[in-house]
């Protein structure tokens, strides 16, 4: 999540350069660098950013083919603005993913590269299901593959280590379940699934499983590892120094044996029967190493399903944590209407304060992602970080959107508010209420079991849409249990998501207006899916709001609310004031009432 405005240029076509000096040598005509590292995660450790170091994109999310007289970058909605500037010299062309007149990687492949040629890519960066699909079209257009080389190593000046901090605990007192009592739910889906040994490569799902976490990617709590799960045996491969006495003794005792994480190609060419994989999160390098005799099974990992359904302990702790956050939150309010325009406060200084904050609270464990804080038409990029040259100084006046969250033993959260600084425009007061609206919708839906994201998704965007608005992202992604602030299988957008929600299940509910130039405007709470009841037409369910924060009441234009608008938005703060009050000063508490005053 992040943007820098500077070195347009320069620097960044040398490393082009360099790499097509690579190219040429290896006989390779088109490399593709993805975003991601061996465990397809969206979030990676700073080795593996080679697509940013490359391209000098930023973003998260994209992907770049390097040919010999071109270089093209995909990405999504969410990064076009931010692209586009930091594309700018490179000569690297941006291809809009989704975007009418923009073909996809594949598609630009299939049409553009001849028979004979060689596509080059880093087999343990590149997802099964994108190796399987380029497989096919290779075969069609009789080119070659070579996915055996990095060739990042020769191009990546002083590239950065791997991590090597050691992993530790996440006590059951707050996971709610022993890591052999997970394993043992594991074994029994893949017994159903007729499935003798399963990879699981994911990060955050071995992390939830064996009960461990780490510190290899910033703001998500995970260890680079592998695990493989048989009938007997639970195999977690990771770098061994990782693994501290007290720790290996602790998973031994689980029935977890540690193994060394370069052994894991070893096992996978030894396995027989059959193997289940998540073809999504496994590796191109994995799956090309599996025995053509062994039976490969496919499907959504059973990690990822079995953690996206919270326990009963894990969601008594995620309210403790979000109650928690909203302290954090309220007292970070406080302080900015209290001291803007009479002190100097930027994106970063902002920012800054936040996370001094949250890092006092009890069980942190620092941010959840990089802060959001996007003042003015900054805040139109929806992933927009401030960097010490766009860093802009905020005024009594406009809009400012702060997007954050805090990791703690127990829990994470992710929450955004856009505040009014001073006077607005109209249409910022109109689309802010617009947005309102459409949060609401969403977090006021009753629902019948079997439903999902996609059929909910309307309920956020309708007020926006009858406006002719819309946003270019989803509506709301599901939140891992200090884990990744993005977690599947679970999420609401206008297509692509049939998973069902169910009780338990976490997820976030942020519609938003971004106007390019000009504002960005995003509200965003955390949602649990709870039951709500039982009719002769079926089993119905709905959402319990449970961030508790002000929205920020200065920007609403109440005129545009309907009576049941109005109710849920005085009983939401009136549930912010009840959650929070004790735990406030005096002070705190008073300004707490003018925040979640009724309208």
């Amino acid at each position: 999540m992040g943007i820098i405005i500077s070195n347009r240029g320069g620097r960044k076509m040398d490393k082009l350069l360099e790499l097509r000096k690579i190219m040429n040598i290896k006989g390779i005509n088109h490399y593709i660098i993805t975003s991601s590292d061996p465990h397809q995660s969206e979030y990676v450790a700073e080795y593996y950013k080679g697509r940013a170091y490359i391209s000098g994109f930023t973003g998260s999310a994209g992907t770049l083919l390097v040919s010999e007289d071109s270089a093209k970058l995909w990405t999504d909605g969410r990064y076009f603005i931010q692209a586009e500037n930091q594309l700018k010299g490179t000569g690297i062309d941006l291809m809009k993913m989704n975007e009418k007149g923009y073909p996809t990687l594949n598609e630009w492949i299939e049409n553009n590269v001849n028979e004979n040629e060689n596509v080059g890519f880093y087999g343990s960066c590149y997802s099964c299901n994108d190796y399987k699909k380029l497989l096919e079209i290779s075969r069609k257009n009789k080119f070659n593959i070579a996915m055996e080389e990095d060739l990042l190593q020769q191009v990546w000046e002083n590239r950065p280590s791997l991590p090597s901090d050691e992993i530790f605990l996440h006590d059951s007192k707050f996971a709610g379940k022993t890591a052999s009592e997970k394993i043992k739910e594991v074994r029994e889906k893949m017994e159903k699934l007729k499935a003798e040994n399963y990879i699981i490569s994911s990060l955050d799902d071995i992390a939830w499983l064996f009960n461990i976490r780490g510190t290899d990617v910033k703001f998500t709590p995970v260890a680079i590892s592998y695990a493989l799960i048989s009938k007997t045996k639970a195999k977690l491969y990771i770098d061994i120094n990782k693994v501290n006495t007290k720790v290996k003794e602790n998973l031994n005792s689980e029935g977890i044996e540690i193994i060394d994480y370069s052994l894991i190609i070893d096992d996978i060419k030894e396995i027989k029967d059959s193997i289940l994989i998540d073809p999504a999160k496994t590796n191109a390098r994995i799956y090309s190493n599996i025995n053509p005799e062994v039976k490969i099974i496919e499907g959504t990992n059973i990690t990822t399903t079995l953690k996206a359904i919270k326990n009963k302990v894990e969601i008594s702790n995620i309210e403790k944590s979000q109650v928690r956050d909203g302290v954090v939150m309220v007292k970070f309010i406080k302080w900015l209407r209290e001291n803007i325009g009479k002190e100097k406060i930027t994106e970063i200084s902002s920012t800054n304060k936040l996370s001094a904050l949250r890092a006092t609270a009890e069980n942190s464990k620092g941010d959840s992602f990089e802060s959001i804080a996007g003042y003015k038409d900054h805040a139109a990029m929806m992933h927009y970080s401030a960097t010490e040259e766009s860093n802009y100084e905020l005024k009594e006046e406009g809009l400012f959107l702060l997007d954050s969250g805090g990791q703690y033993l127990d829990g994470t959260t992710d929450i955004t508010r856009t505040f009014a600084l001073g006077n607005l425009t109209d249409e910022e007061k109109k689309n802010y209420t617009l947005v309102l609206k459409g949060h609401i919708g969403l977090a006021k839906a009753k629902f019948l079991k079997g439903a999902n994201g996609s059929t909910l998704d309307i309920l956020a965007r309708k007020p926006l849409w009858d406006e002719g608005l819309d946003y270019k992202c989803g509506t709301g992604h599901g939140v891992g249990f200090f884990l990744s602030v993005h977690e599947g299988p679970q999420g609401i957008r206008p297509y692509g998501n049939t998973v069902t929600l169910e009780p338990g299940m976490i997820i976030t509910n942020e519609p938003g207006v971004y106007k390019e130039g000009k504002y960005g405007i995003r509200i965003e709470n955390t949602l649990l899916v709870v039951k709500d009841r039982e009719t002769e037409s079926g089993e119905f369910y709905k959402f319990d709001t449970i961030s508790y924060c002000p929205i920020d009441l200065n920007a609403v234009v109440v005129d545009m609310l309907t009576e049941e608008e109005k109710n849920w938005l005085n009983n939401y703060h009136k549930t912010v004031f009840e959650k929070l009050n004790s735990y406030l000063s005096k002070d705190e508490v008073e300004f707490l009432k003018q925040e979640t005053r009724e309208i």
